[in-house]
């Protein structure tokens, strides 16, 4: 096991990570910006080290300030959490050229499922059911004639993309020109990489992802599947698990297929296999090799902590159980808390004056904020995370709705108020919405 962890990231996670951490009796050390010199995980650590000012590309991506972090405390691994470094293949290499291990896949397997028309290929070679489109880049010349072979609407897409952007639909023929100019603008803008792929798109489809976890030696297991339907601009706001879309036969069905194929890539440490779902069909989106910022709510129905199981993995041990072992208990739901206007969704950064998290049987916040904390503007809004756990997903719902209640946070706008109003929704309550449905109902006056 390692002797002390490097936690490559802020927030509600780096603070995760350093609890499964002290649980395993490893030492932990906090880097951290000018920014978040008083924030929960750098109080929390072993050790701390400034890496950098407030902007992220100076301090959490800046790749030499970490590594000089690592060698100045003898670390000797590195978790990055998610987002900012976790699936950047050259920051794993250049890490393994120091001698420091990655808690994560290979740089390969991170190469490979970062291309996403790559990881579209691998995984229809490995029996992974995908969405019919383009089997790889799409040019100017090419569009039209693909897109009609495919049929009306498509989705065209960033190859380097995530988190919504660089994704464009044609609805037809006429829209294809500006949805391509469009999608390869964003995407050169946002990952330097203009690089375009082309599917049929789904008019009502869920979003439903598998997670995995495989220990690098051609073991892996699936621990079903969670619901990130309630999307808003592509980026999820509440997850559930189990998913009120499937039965535990195609539960059962796409976990087998899900697992066998990352077992048979030799795949090392956690992972999401993504998909879209309509008409009792799948079809693969695409992999994240990192711990997902959902990842709670699986492990509330398995009782299995990720980040201790992905933290043994790296340190070379093989899994500490098999398919057979993994037992579903109940439901669970998380709600991202994010410091946002509720209707307008503007950031809200500010000092928290007052913070009462909701408790009780059932109940877990995660999150590194507390009364007198200022959420800095430099980052992305998410103050923690909400997450319910119950019997059934009727007492989860209930449960849920009473947490929201109880919850205090004063000093900044929250979007508390639009999950205490989406758990009165009928839709919700039934589990009847799909991907487009959350967007809908925020249109509504």
């Amino acid at each position: 096991m390692f002797d002390k962890v490097l936690i490559a990231n802020r927030g509600e996670i780096a603070l995760r990570i350093e609890r499964a951490c002290k649980e395993l009796g490893i030492s932990t050390v906090a880097v951290h910006s000018t920014a978040d010199a008083d924030a929960m995980h750098v109080k929390l650590a072993d050790e701390c080290v400034c890496i950098g000012p407030p902007a992220a590309s100076e301090s959490y991506l800046n790749i030499p300030q970490i590594l000089a972090a690592c060698e100045i405390t003898n670390a000797d691994a590195v978790h990055p959490g998610y987002g900012f470094l976790a699936e950047n293949a050259r920051f794993a290499e250049i890490l393994e050229e120091h001698g420091i291990a990655f808690i994560g896949p290979t740089s390969e397997h991170i190469r490979l499922m970062g291309d996403k028309i790559k990881a579209k290929e691998k995984a229809a070679s490995l029996g992974i059911p995908v969405v019919p489109g383009s089997e790889g880049p799409v040019t100017d010349d090419d569009a039209a004639a693909l897109a009609e072979e495919i049929g009306f609407p498509v989705l065209v897409k960033a190859s380097a993309g995530g988190g919504g952007r660089g994704m464009q639909v044609a609805r037809t023929a006429e829209e294809l020109p500006v949805a391509f100019a469009t999608a390869r603008a964003e995407a050169k803008a946002a990952f330097g990489d203009d690089t375009l792929y082309m599917e049929k798109y789904l008019s009502h489809p869920r979003h439903i992802e598998i997670q995995v976890i495989g220990d690098g030696r051609g073991q892996a297991v699936h621990l079903g599947e969670r619901e990130c339907s309630l999307q808003r601009r592509h980026q999820k706001i509440w997850e559930e698990a189990p998913s009120p879309a499937l039965n535990g036969d195609e539960r059962d069905a796409i976990g087998a297929t899900v697992a066998q194929a990352v077992a048979e890539m030799g795949y090392r440490g956690v992972g999401t296999v993504e998909f879209l779902y309509e008409g009792g069909e799948f079809y693969f989106i695409e992999m994240n090799t990192r711990l997902q910022v959902e990842h709670p709510v699986t492990e509330m129905i398995t009782g299995i902590d990720l980040v201790i199981e992905q933290i043994r993995i790296a340190s070379g041990a093989p899994l500490s159980f098999c398919q057979k072992d993994v037992r579903y208990e109940g439901h669970a739901i998380e709600c991202r808390i994010n410091a946002e206007n509720p209707s307008t969704f503007m950031p809200s950064p500010g000092r928290i004056t007052q913070f009462h998290p909701p408790g009780g049987l059932g109940v877990r916040m995660d999150s590194g904020a507390y009364a007198g904390y200022t959420i800095p503007a430099y980052y992305d809004s998410l103050i923690g995370k909400l997450i319910v756990h119950g019997r059934t997903r009727n007492d989860c719902l209930m449960r849920l709705r009473r947490a929201l209640g109880e919850f205090v946070i004063e000093g900044i706008e929250t979007t508390i108020p639009l999950f205490a109003s989406l758990v009165a929704e009928p839709d919700i309550a039934n589990g009847a919405y799909d991907i487009h449905w959350l967007e809908r109902y925020l249109e509504k006056p």
